[in-house]
């Protein structure tokens, strides 16, 4: 043979089994191995499934049963909650659907896992590879509220048994997770409605009497401040988004101090410091009005001659930083902690917002009070400009 030949199909023959070697570990990096492959399409049809769980059982059954099924590897599934289908993914609909709650009644009723053999379940047609089946309970707090029936062609093997269970198991958890998220928006809704109840009699009290002492000395003056009570109190009260941002909150509160400006007339001044940098942040709904409320009712009123309230919104960084900060009468240290933990109904909202601020942020992100009496006080506050979760609407 040539020798130029012999060395061409030499290095040939090389890059051949380098290029071999190279796919083969390549796919063993990829794909890895037999159980590597089914431990990630396990977690992949869980991830998969989870969106719709979260959203609850009757409103996410229908999306999720196709992964649920994937997941088992059985003909055909059913998600019931006890008294309807809510939904079935595979074959056999047709024959079987309709009997899918009579098949995991007594797993609804009892909570525990049931196999049915052909005489329940199979249907004329001996093609039909629905003929067993296997129910497990979907439960919140211990409590049944549905179940997951697995259709199969022949016997369950105690394998699909267990692996039934263990979906259940994930749906369930997954189900809590969905009724903790409705606790959290119901609390959220709650602690807004509270804030609400206790800004609002005393704002509009005093608000309507400072505007109807305008109305025959000064009516222009009257309707700009009747219109800065209606935008206040639309704001205040809508019903949509538990955060909103920092332009918002702040837009909201001039309103309220112009107002407070024409019940206090030259008492009261104002000063506001705020870097557009800081604006577009996302805050909880309502969690800067009832400070400023404080500084003007418990700071402001009780105080003789000129008050002063300053509004500071810096840049820190990833961080927005907020104080609001008035020379009034200040209070002793031991009623900041009794207000902070909810044991004195004395200052508007102020543990309310400390609390939301924490379950949103983390405790870090709490309020820092600085006062004594006579002292006036400053209330501080950090907000992340991004956190996880927490968009404005």
């Amino acid at each position: 043979m040539d020798t130029a030949l012999a060395v061409g199909i030499g290095l040939l023959i090389i890059a051949a089994g380098a290029a071999l070697l190279t796919w083969f570990v390549r796919s063993r990096l990829v794909l890895g191995t037999t159980e590597d492959q089914a431990t990630y399409r396990v977690l992949h049809m869980s991830s998969l499934a989870t969106p719709a769980l979260r959203a609850g059982l009757e409103a996410g059954a229908e999306r999720a049963a196709r992964h649920l099924r994937d997941l088992l590897g059985v003909p055909a599934i059913a998600l019931t909650d006890g008294t309807t289908l809510l939904a079935w993914d595979g074959t056999g609909s047709d024959a079987h659907a309709h009997h899918a709650v009579s098949h995991a009644r007594a797993t609804v009723r009892d909570g525990s896992t049931g196999v049915l053999g052909p005489t329940p379940v199979a249907c004329a047609d001996p093609e039909c590879l629905v003929r067993h089946a296997v129910t497990a309970a979907l439960t919140t707090e211990d409590h049944v509220v549905g179940a997951l029936t697995a259709y199969t062609g022949s016997r369950p093997s105690a394998r699909l048994v267990r692996a039934v269970e263990e979906v259940a198991r994930f749906v369930s958890g997954q189900l809590e997770l969905a009724e903790l998220d409705r606790s959290r928006a119901k609390l959220a809704e709650a602690e807004i409605r509270a804030l609400r109840a206790q800004i609002s009699p005393h704002f509009i009290y005093n608000s309507l009497g400072a505007i109807a002492s305008y109305v025959r000395t000064d009516p222009e003056h009257a309707r700009e401040l009747l219109l800065d009570f209606a935008d206040f109190t639309r704001y205040s009260f809508r019903r949509h988004g538990e955060f909103t941002t920092l332009a918002e909150e702040l837009r909201s509160i001039e309103r309220y101090l112009t107002l407070e400006q024409a019940r206090f007339g030259g008492r009261l001044e104002v000063t506001l410091r705020v870097s557009p940098e800081v604006l577009p942040v996302a805050v909880p709904f309502l969690c800067l009005q009832p400070l400023v409320e404080n500084a003007v009712r418990h700071g402001l009123e009780r105080r003789e001659g000129t008050g002063r309230i300053t509004i500071v919104a810096e840049d820190a960084g990833n961080e927005a930083s907020i104080s609001i900060e008035d020379d009034g009468v200040g209070m002793e240290p031991e009623r900041v902690l009794q207000n902070l933990v909810g044991e004195s109904g004395d200052h508007v909202g102020l543990g309310n917002v400390d609390e939301r601020l924490r379950s949103v942020f983390g405790d870090e992100h709490g309020l820092v009070v600085e006062t004594a009496p006579g002292a006036g006080t400053r209330i501080s506050l950090r907000v992340p400009k991004y956190a996880p979760g927490v968009h404005a609407s």
